[in-house]
């Protein structure tokens, strides 16, 4: 009843014609062997597993969800998903962007960016199992012990054992200076971890036979708060350092949770009792070392939600072609029928409107921050590897807070053009409705992200990364601003990116003031950060797709769609400014009593 198509053709015009992506890898060592050529090859590929794997999936497994076995602690996921898992391995997904020298393809963060989406459009739930591998590869590369890339770092790469990231715990969620969980040195250089960690993602399931936890825990004389907190790899099934897989250790699923959706997705309480870890880097270093599988999990669910955002588009758009409901106000567009189709109507072309903007627009800025990170990982340049940084920085909470938010509006205004049907279960609509509010909330809530974003990256580092992204936008402006095809685009841009450097300068007046105006102006803040950043990738997409060689069909909808998010999308920052100015005062000034 929902179909999904791979949108190889916007990808391809992402990649190539918007960002030049394969010229960027060019002159990237490591990279050049990705030349457009290959680009398109993984792109077809990709969008052929999406589609005839994954997709087909989907439903079913929303429907079937995960079963829990409490004798065995074993967890069976639905049908055809292990499948599935064995499928991606053995095509090679699984090591796409890895290194080489671990036994991955080391082909471009940015392609496998490209993939992720499609997997997420086509079976999000299935898409959070190799997720966290990649982001536990991620921290063993850059923390590991060499010891420990070759035995943990090697059979994540090849898919035979899977990772999870093991944080939260009953009593604390986003402070992790209030966890618990205990490590304790024993004779053989390994630790003893005891605790319990709740929602943990892919803490158990029947794809592979040894999963390896990144759990952080407390040594006995570590200090308070976050500065003492260490990392541990906690392996399902024992692994010395010689490789050898021993006996079952003491990490076992106690429970998995029953939630509102990603069903297919398993979510664990895993408890740790005297189980064998290792440390990975430095004695209370751990926050630092998981911020690398945190930062790449961020990136990877904003994906998530664009990959939901074109899901619900596709299907909002097949049945508004498809559905006929009255006429148009302006007299009958199809008089052979005895109703017009739900696309003539104003209100419902607005909705299927918003969705595309923000599909196409938040694909370019998911692919742009991960060529950041291929320029960070792979320049010769150390000026330039430091922009790439200081962007790919100050874009995340970015990527992840306006695109999963955004999500939430695409998938309910997806719904709405269903009307009553979109609440039939047969219908798949509101399964994205439901998929897309946990976006928002795990790898770090839009709060968090909004508070990372303005406190941290702004504030604290002084917009290093908004100065760079500022500049880039305005040497854009500059170059474009005798082009007549891009006048209505320019001027309304050069201001928002003026004024945006201007509020962020007042608010970091404000906050020297008043700290509390910090978390009282950063919700809003993400907002309008995120429009403008979008506002700029669309004026790219229609200079790029006006010097392109597509149809003329294709340009124009660039330029209309670009159109619709200057008028009816961008002027939402006015009152995010708005807001923003109210100041602190209008939240704080009421007592706790006085809620009631």
């Amino acid at each position: 009843m929902n179909p999904y198509s791979a949108p190889l053709a916007d990808l391809r015009f992402a990649l190539h014609d918007v960002l030049g992506a394969d010229e960027v890898y060019a002159r990237l060592p490591g990279c050049a062997a990705a030349g457009r050529d290959v680009i398109d090859a993984v792109l077809e590929e990709a969008g052929k597993f999406a589609e005839q794997v994954l997709a087909p999936l989907n439903q079913s497994g929303d429907a079937e969800g995960c079963s829990f076995d409490a004798a065995s602690h074993s967890v069976r996921t639905p049908k055809g998903f292990k499948e599935a898992f064995t499928q991606y391995v053995d095509s090679g997904w699984i090591g796409l962007t890895a290194e080489e020298r671990f036994g991955g393809q080391g082909l471009p963060e940015t392609l496998g960016a490209a993939l992720k989406e499609m997997i997420d459009a086509a079976n999000l739930s299935w898409g959070n199992y190799p997720m966290l591998s990649h982001g536990a590869a991620s921290a063993l590369e850059h923390h590991g012990e060499d010891w420990q890339r070759e035995v943990f770092l090697r059979p994540l790469v090849a898919g035979r054992w899977t990772g999870t990231m093991c944080l939260t715990e009953p009593h604390c969620g986003t402070d992790l200076g209030l966890l618990k969980t205990r490590a304790e040195a024993a004779a053989d250089g390994s630790y003893r971890i005891t605790g319990t960690k709740i929602v943990i993602t892919a803490g158990e399931h029947d794809f592979v036979d040894n999963i390896l936890h990144l759990v952080l825990a407390r040594l006995p004389d570590a200090p308070a708060g976050v500065k003492g907190i260490s990392l541990f790899l906690v392996p399902k099934f024992k692994v010395g350092k010689d490789g050898q897989v021993g006996a079952r250790n003491g990490a076992a699923c106690g429970s998995i949770e029953h939630k509102m959706g990603i069903h297919g997705s398993v979510t664990c309480v895993m408890n740790f009792d005297d189980a064998q870890g290792w440390l990975v880097g430095q004695p209370n270093k751990g926050l630092a070392a998981m911020f690398t599988m945190m930062n790449t999990a961020r990136l990877a669910v904003g994906l998530q939600g664009l990959g939901l955002i074109e899901r619900a588009y596709q299907n909002a758009l097949r049945y508004a072609r498809e559905r006929l409901q009255m006429r148009a106000l302006s007299g009958a567009r199809f008089p052979d029928k005895p109703a017009d189709p739900l696309i003539v109507h104003g209100d419902v072309r607005r909705m299927l409107l918003t969705q595309k903007a923000f599909a196409e627009g938040g694909r370019l800025l998911g692919l742009y921050a991960y060529l950041q990170e291929d320029i960070r990982k792979h320049g010769t340049d150390a000026a330039e590897r430091e922009r790439a940084e200081a962007l790919v920085s100050f874009l995340t909470p970015i990527v992840k807070g306006l695109l999963t938010e955004a999500a939430i509006e695409c998938t309910y205004e997806a719904l709405q053009i269903f009307g009553g049907h979109g609440f039939i279960v047969e219908n798949g609509m509101e399964q994205y409705a439901r998929d897309a509010r946990i976006t928002t909330l795990y790898e770090g809530t839009t709060q968090i992200q909004a508070n990372d974003l303005l406190g941290r990256k702004v504030l604290q580092l002084k917009g290093v990364g908004l100065r760079h992204f500022l500049d880039e936008i305005g040497a854009f402006c500059k170059t474009h601003a005798a082009d007549a095809q891009l006048a209505e685009f320019i001027g309304p841009l050069g201001k928002a990116a003026g004024d945006w450097g201007a509020l962020s300068l007042e608010l970091g007046q404000r906050a020297a003031a008043n700290i509390e105006e910090v978390g009282a102006a950063a919700w809003d803040y993400l907002h309008y950060s995120g429009y403008i950043a979008l506002a700029y990738l669309w004026a790219r997409s229609v200079a790029a797709a006006a010097a392109s060689a597509h149809g003329s069909d294709f340009k124009q909808a660039k330029r209309l769609t670009a159109r619709f998010y200057y008028a009816r999308i961008l002027p939402r920052i006015h009152t995010h400014a708005a807001s923003i100015r109210s100041g602190a005062a209008v939240l704080h000034d009421m007592s706790d009593a006085q809620f009631g």
